[in-house]
């Protein structure tokens, strides 16, 4: 039976994964403005829209108790600030929404077919606390999250791939089940290859950085980044999180999007008992325990 001290750990493995990697995100010029606003008035790590739209996609399914696409798009839409750094994409399109525009006629734009980034899959793990059981609702639901700001065939594939691999965090399946469901879902060669490449990778031990590089990437594309946080999330479930943490930070890239895809992983399946005493350095994180809490309630129902 999934608990709340699981609906607790994914939120703030999440939160925490963003917050304390976002420092070492991208290159210089990135991590010099991140280093200038990184933290908030009081000196907590401030998260970036990872965790902002995390917390969008709870507020609005709270409220919908469903993936009400229109109205997800206005709360993503009014939560927007160019300080959490939102790639330009989604920034122009959330700026373009607040405006008045209809997300169906702008969401494919910018890139024929529609964005392939990592940003609906960032917050994919906050549907699996949503649908912790039912796998169909749960995978029709990320499409529709996915939609608003990432349709590509590819983007929503690295979203789905997140989402199911946390709905079998919260069950605590053994690793080779996990592998078995995603190779499952995969519909791409790319993420079939790559998937394929990590449950070889999970044999052998801890992976260079470089070979993290090479065959599984690090970059804000989701064919880059997935994967990478499903193999860092399975490869460390048994040990502390800021291990975890530590080897992400090392991989380098998108370090706050992989370490918030990780990091949720990581919580589904351990709780949160060891990051809990972390939440004084967290931007708002009580609040995002509460978030967590109604989810659970909320399911419970």
């Amino acid at each position: 039976m999934t608990s709340i001290e699981q609906y607790k750990g994914c939120f703030l493995g999440l939160a925490m994964g963003d917050a304390f990697a976002a420092p070492f995100e991208g290159g210089p010029i990135e991590r010099l403005l991140w280093r200038a606003i990184g933290h908030t008035s009081t000196g907590e790590r401030r998260f970036t829209d990872d965790t902002q739209m995390a917390i969008d996609l709870t507020k609005s399914f709270l409220h919908n108790h469903r993936i009400d696409q229109d109205h997800l798009a206005q709360q993503f839409a009014q939560s927007y600030r160019w300080s959490r750094g939102y790639g330009p994409s989604t920034s122009n399109l959330l700026k373009r929404i607040k405006k008045g525009n209809c997300w169906r006629e702008i969401n494919k734009k910018k890139f024929k077919g529609g964005s392939f980034g990592n940003g609906a899959a960032m917050r994919a793990p906050i549907l699996a606390l949503c649908f912790p059981q039912d796998t169909q609702r749960l995978l029709e639901s990320t499409i529709r999250s996915a939609e608003i700001t990432h349709a590509h065939p590819l983007g929503i594939e690295g979203a789905k791939l997140i989402a199911l691999v946390t709905q079998k965090a919260l069950a605590k399946s053994p690793n080779e089940t996990v592998l078995k469901e995603m190779l499952h879902l995969c519909e791409s060669e790319t993420f079939v290859d790559k998937t394929m490449y990590c449950q070889s990778a999970l044999r052998q031990a801890t992976l260079e950085p470089r070979t993290i590089r090479i065959h599984l990437g690090n970059g804000i594309a989701a064919t880059d980044s997935c994967v990478t946080a499903i193999y860092f999330a399975l490869k460390f479930r048994d040990l502390d999180f800021d291990i975890m943490l530590g080897q992400i930070i090392k991989l380098g890239g998108d370090t706050d999007t992989i370490g918030a895809m990780a990091g949720a992983i990581w919580g589904a399946f351990n709780g949160s008992a060891t990051l809990e005493p972390k939440i004084s350095k967290l931007e708002r994180g009580q609040d995002i325990i509460s978030y967590a809490e109604q989810l659970f309630q909320h399911q419970s129902l």
